[in-house]
């Protein structure tokens, strides 16, 4: 298959994710995920195995088919149990790391037709364009170039024929649901997968990205210490993305930075993507490393609204009083409340207790009133459990069933832990989320600082 092509029809995409997911199976990466309670054992287990061919086999065929496939295995890549090796633990993350920035190229010829069906010959609009890329995405490579007016740009451009493979990844969701089994079992639930592809198939709209995050950029302009760039939508057509350029220092180095600084990132990082669901019932549905990026000027900046989700006020409501509920310890009104919406079978013997001890385990990061250091192993156990539940403890919580309309906030709330895992960043998290459980007023220094602005511009909502 020429390098400068994805896959796009259903056949040949479902066929290359019905080999990756038997070979995965063979490789024993179920087991690496069920064996949590098991440590020695499933090292020795992922020791026979190779993770290391594991990995390489998943960022090869997910990264050569873009797409929806891609994007599963970006998620995959922020997952880190601490059960592989511990001479190989560093390689294998490595290697997957490479899903979050950094996939295989498409040669620069077939992405300038791209651009110039879209926006015509480059000289008009570009003074300058490197064509080497920046970044590469789950559906587009973004390149660094110059407008004719001098401003500095990142150029977002498609491969050619994503479209048409992210549509042939919705027809597969039955080959996505045998891949997710080898992985994660429960995920392969039919409609949390349908809800991913339409979420993802939501990405392909970059005349929508462009608006949205004009829209965004705007409600943060000039805040003290985060910053969105903006979207050029004059250069922007259903192909190309053309926004300001970030100018600093990558996820990678700034998980370098003293302990002090990760844990001012993370706190921002938490009220960017958490805080603003329950605030403004809105959010960034993408929270992973290769979208976060540290200006010149010390603040933090956030890239991609591909899939910036809105949610009915409603169910941000009922998210807030199943969390209030489960930090109060009231077992019984949460048991009520997910009966109520259908979460769990009344006659699939979850108790109150069961379902309290739960959301602790999935969720305990926002109820816990104590400093908790965020670690990667710490995190991929609160996902493996929220998706997988296979310990014997939460057994029957295998038969809950999430209504579609949560499953990007649930997915945001989970890959935003992952992303702080991989910061290794500090802070008591449950008097940041007060904030939005109770309506209190911030105790942070950087919480408090907002607020300021927040009033200094007489604003009604929170940006935060």
């Amino acid at each position: 298959m020429a390098a400068d092509r994805v896959p796009t029809g259903r056949l040949a995409r479902g066929s290359r994710l019905g080999r990756l997911a038997a070979g995965q199976a063979v490789r024993g990466v179920g087991a690496r995920l069920s064996m949590i309670g098991r440590p020695e054992e499933a090292r020795q287990i992922l020791a026979e195995r190779s993770a290391l061919q594991a990995a390489q086999q998943l960022v090869t065929v997910f990264g050569g088919m873009k797409g929806a496939a891609m994007k599963l295995g970006q998620m995959l890549s922020v997952l880190d149990v601490g059960l592989i090796p511990e001479a190989h633990r560093e390689l294998f993350r490595v290697k997957l790391a490479e899903l979050q920035d950094r996939a295989p190229a498409v040669p620069f010829a077939g992405m300038r037709k791209v651009i110039e069906d879209d926006l015509g010959p480059l000289s008009r609009v570009f003074a300058d364009f490197d064509e080497t890329p920046v970044a590469a995405a789950s559906i587009g490579q973004v390149y660094r170039a110059r407008l004719r007016d001098g401003r500095t740009v990142a150029v977002k451009v498609k491969y050619p024929g994503v479209d048409e493979a992210v549509q042939a990844d919705m027809r597969n969701l039955e080959i996505f649901s045998k891949l997710w089994k080898s992985v994660l079992p429960s995920a392969a639930d039919a409609t949390v997968l349908d809800e991913i592809a339409r979420n993802i198939g939501s990405e392909l709209d970059y005349v929508r990205e462009a608006r949205t995050q004009h829209r965004v950029a705007s409600r943060y302009r000039d805040h003290p210490f985060i910053t969105v760039p903006d979207s050029i939508e004059e250069h922007c057509g259903h192909h190309v993305l053309v926004t300001e350029f970030v100018e600093g220092k990558s996820f990678a180095q700034i998980q370098a930075l003293p302990d002090d600084e990760r844990d001012r990132i993370g706190e921002l990082i938490y009220r960017f993507y958490i805080t603003s669901l329950f605030s403004d019932y809105e959010f960034c549905g993408d929270p992973h490393p290769g979208n976060i990026l540290l200006d010149g000027s010390g603040r933090l900046a956030f890239v991609d609204f591909g899939l910036y989700n809105r949610m009915n006020p409603a169910d941000v409501e009922f998210e807030r009083a199943a969390l209030r509920a489960a930090g109060e310890q009231r077992a019984r009104d949460l048991y009520q409340l997910w009966a109520g919406r259908g979460i769990i079978d009344s006659d699939a013997g979850v108790t109150p207790q069961e379902a309290l001890e739960y959301v602790w385990a999935a969720a305990g990061w926002h109820l816990l009133d104590e400093q908790i250091t965020i670690t990667p192993e710490l995190a991929t156990g609160a996902v493996v459990l929220a998706v997988n539940p296979r310990a014997a403890e939460f057994r029957n919580m295998r038969h809950q069933l999430l209504p579609p309309e949560h499953v990007f906030s649930r997915r945001a709330d989970l890959f935003t832990f992952t992303t702080l895992g991989q910061l290794v960043t500090t802070n008591n998290w449950h008097r940041i989320a007060r904030e939005w459980l109770y309506g209190e007023p911030p105790t942070t220094d950087i919480g408090q600082a907002i607020a300021r602005w927040r009033a200094g511009l007489g604003r009604v909502s929170n940006p935060l």
